[in-house]
């Protein structure tokens, strides 16, 4: 059996939206919305007092701005900045070159400090120049400090050396050392020595006297082979207020000479009156005092020896 097919259209989108409007507007038929009158309207932004704020804000960070690069190019050119360094100061590979005077304010550090070639290095302070060295752990072992009235040298030795690394003076706490070959005292009064001195030859300027003084005590020359005074154009004066003491351990006493006198040595008797006799021996008393007696053919000294008591 055949029947008849019903068609069945469904309705479209826009069919659908009219529809959905149609009941819209049978629903709110009669209802009137109002809108009401003050409606507020919400601006996006600055305005008004803080804006200007702002700008003056930025204005002033402008101004700021521009008075730190002028300062900063001022400071440039007064402080002299170059690529080399800065004024008279410049970088190089071995260091740094320092032209011309400069004050440091506070301490510097420095592994070496030279001058240049042609000209020397100069250290100049109003109150002192001091110069310290430090071992690893900050403690000074070495000083040297120069001031307007002493110069203090602080270390466990001093020592002055020639060009070819020759001591010529040393001092430690035991001794003072005198490296040169003559050491030459100029001052009028001459050397003051307050204990013993030590040296193989004393030797006075050519045309100059040697004088060896001791005002208020004994002056004595020890030596281990011999004592040797010798004046090649002059006399040797021995001069003291008590005894002058000439002693030999081992050996003799050797006065030669073309003449010896001995003008105050006290005399024996003398021989019958009227006598040429004018021929004397020196003869020794135990204690070493000498004393003149009339020479004969033999010794007279036995006659005199109540001289020695």
């Amino acid at each position: 059996m055949k029947g008849n097919a019903a068609a069945v259209c469904a309705p479209g989108l826009q069919e659908v939206q009219q529809m959905v409007r149609e009941q819209y507007t049978t629903a709110t038929e009669g209802i009137c919305i109002e809108r009401p009158e003050n409606q507020y309207v919400y601006k996006i932004g600055i305005y008004g007092w803080r804006k200007r704020c702002l700008y003056l804000f930025v204005l002033l960070l402008l101004i700021i701005l521009v008075v730190n690069l002028a300062l900063t190019i001022w400071i440039l050119k007064v402080m002299w900045f170059s690529p080399a360094g800065m004024g008279h100061l410049c970088v190089t590979k071995d260091g740094l070159r320092l032209e011309g005077e400069s004050e440091f304010l506070f301490p510097l550090y420095a592994k070496e400090i030279h001058s240049r070639v042609d000209s020397s290095l100069l250290l100049q302070s109003t109150q002192n120049v001091t110069v310290n060295a430090r071992n690893s752990e900050g403690e000074v072992t070495g000083r040297l400090k120069v001031g307007p009235k002493m110069v203090e040298v602080q270390n466990q030795q001093f020592q002055i050396n020639s060009n070819d690394g020759k001591p010529l003076f040393t001092v430690d706490e035991k001794e003072v050392v005198v490296g040169t070959d003559k050491l030459r005292v100029t001052g009028p009064e001459g050397a003051l020595f307050e204990h013993s001195v030590e040296t193989p030859l004393v030797r006075a300027d050519p045309f100059q006297d040697l004088r060896l003084e001791s005002p208020t005590r004994s002056l004595s020359m020890d030596a281990p082979r011999g004592v040797h005074i010798q004046a090649h154009a002059g006399k040797i004066e021995a001069l003291s207020q008590m005894d002058i003491l000439f002693h030999s351990s081992d050996g003799m006493l050797v006065l030669d000479a073309e003449t010896v006198c001995l003008p105050k040595l006290v005399q024996g008797t003398w021989g019958p009156s009227g006598s040429s006799q004018s021929l004397y021996e020196i003869c020794v008393c135990p204690d070493g005092k000498l004393y003149l007696s009339v020479a004969g053919v033999s010794t007279t000294c036995q006659e005199h020896n109540h001289i020695c008591l």
